[in-house]
């Protein structure tokens, strides 16, 4: 009888981990077609303009350059500030950027917080500090696509998009999430490298052909709050009478008044005009919105901007996972742009087991298309997404080279017409190539003198190559 009811529970336990797999990784097995309705609608030509338009920029390529612009930002709002973040978790930065926008409520102001349906589950639930800011009358925070495990084919759909918008005047677009991770200089043995742009609207009041790219971006984020996939986070004003909460309200109000204290210079009015580059052309590129399987609108997007390059495309992305598509399309890009090169994090540096064992198991694939492939080794891993193309175009956002942002999330990428930004952006992106080793083959190396790579366990590598193995089925969720 023990035996039996051993068997039983055995086979429920196998039932519930197959239905949930099976089912969260069903919707994506299939990989979509571009339509000819995204290629009817796209041009090239309409990212470019001969003329300066209203927009400024400027990169954020320090995570304290985040920080800065972020309660900058903040301080300087008149009526509204939005968050849309992919991860949120409770930490020193957290409850830095958490302090301003509730004072800003208490000011006021309107805050809007869009927060992923994974991060939003497991990082908000349960934590007073998010109480504190979303039972403030002045506050709403939503989650997008809350994970419901008992309805698994609804768990990869993600929000993947990481901006913030501050009235009409600026907003901030890139890669980084909302944590420690990535935000601020507090000491952390984890940390990662990562960049963003920061648009200026030189002329909110100006309209039509030649307004400013924030209005693109403020249109997507309506069209991402009005989803009925979004629904709010414990906004009942009630939770502020919970003695817990009141705790995290005092201390949001203390620490506010602290930050304000040791950083005057970030609670004054600045010039974002003298901060900022002149841009001829801004805009906006993205995937579909839904939680289930996409077409590669945003892919393939950009595959169209890098094949209008005459002299280079350098791609710069923490990890590349392709499929036939992706590879021919990058193969095209190399056969006829003479320097095109992608960067990425080493197996020694990355973060992510997964990406890292499916580069290992296809690293010849990618080798093959063309596109010289650079291994970076520079001791913290690179989380960035960018792209430059010749002189004058600079793309920042959220997307990897991967099939997950690809297929299956949301992604945001912004392309940057501007000669003094793309120099800029080249600059950094040499720079961190100098603690790159250049694939010459599928097992080969140039290495510069100065990089020591370090060494991975022995295990740990024998488990990426068996793993890489064993998830060639689903490596659509990769």
């Amino acid at each position: 009888m023990r035996k039996f009811k051993i068997r039983w529970l055995l086979f429920i336990v196998l039932f519930f981990l197959v239905y949930l797999v099976a089912g969260a990784v069903g919707p994506f097995v299939h990989y979509k077609k571009v339509s000819e309705e995204t290629k009817k609608n796209f041009s090239v030509s309409e990212c470019y303009r001969d003329r300066t338009g209203v927009d400024r920029a400027m990169l954020l390529e320090t995570n304290k350059s985040a920080w800065d612009e972020r309660i900058r930002l903040f301080h300087q709002a008149k009526e509204r500030i939005v968050l849309s973040t992919f991860d949120m978790r409770d930490g020193k930065s957290t409850r830095d950027l958490l302090a301003v926008l509730y004072h800003r409520a208490e000011e006021g102001i309107k805050i809007q917080i869009l927060v992923d349906g994974v991060s939003g589950t497991i990082r908000l639930e349960g934590n007073e500090l998010f109480y504190a800011l979303s039972s403030h009358p002045n506050v709403e925070i939503k989650i997008y696509n809350k994970l419901n495990l008992a309805m698994p084919w609804k768990t990869q759909g993600r929000m993947h998009d990481k901006y913030v918008i501050v009235d009409e005047m600026a907003y901030i677009l890139g890669g980084r999430n909302t944590f420690d991770y990535f935000i601020g200089d507090y000491p952390n043995k984890n940390m990662s490298y990562d960049r963003e742009v920061l648009i200026y609207n030189t002329n909110p009041k100006q309209r039509g052909e030649d307004e400013s790219s924030l209005y693109q971006v403020e249109a997507y984020f309506s069209r991402m709050w009005d989803k009925k996939e979004c629904r709010l986070f414990h906004d009942q004003e009630n939770l502020r009478e919970d003695h817990k909460v009141k705790s995290m309200i005092d201390m949001l109000t203390k620490r506010y008044e602290k930050l304000k204290k040791e950083n005057p210079g970030l609670f004054r009015d600045c010039d974002y005009g003298e901060m900022t580059c002149e841009t001829n052309k801004v805009t906006l590129l993205s995937n579909p919105t839904g939680i289930y399987g996409k077409k590669p609108v945003l892919f393939y997007e950009l595959s169209e901007l890098m094949k209008q390059a005459k002299e280079r495309v350098i791609i710069h992305t923490p990890y590349v996972v392709l499929n036939g598509y992706m590879k021919r399309e990058l193969t095209e890009i190399a056969g006829q742009v003479p320097d095109s090169r992608m960067v990425i994090n080493s197996v020694e540096n990355g973060d992510n087991f997964m990406a890292s064992s499916d580069y290992l198991y296809r690293k010849n694939e990618v080798f093959n298309t063309g596109v010289q492939i650079l291994e970076y080794d520079g001791g913290v891993s690179y989380h960035g997404k960018s792209v430059v193309i010749d002189e004058d175009m600079s793309i920042i956002g959220s997307y990897n080279m991967d099939l997950r942002s690809t297929y299956v999330d949301t992604e945001l990428m912004l392309a940057v017409q501007s000669r003094e930004l793309t120099e800029e952006l080249t600059g950094y992106m040499e720079e961190m190539e100098k603690d790159c080793r250049t694939v010459t083959g599928p097992d080969t190396y140039e290495v510069p003198e100065h990089i020591q790579v370090e060494e991975i366990p022995f295990w740990k590598k024998a488990a990426m190559r068996v793993v890489g193995l064993i998830m060639q089925p689903f490596r659509s969720m990769v």
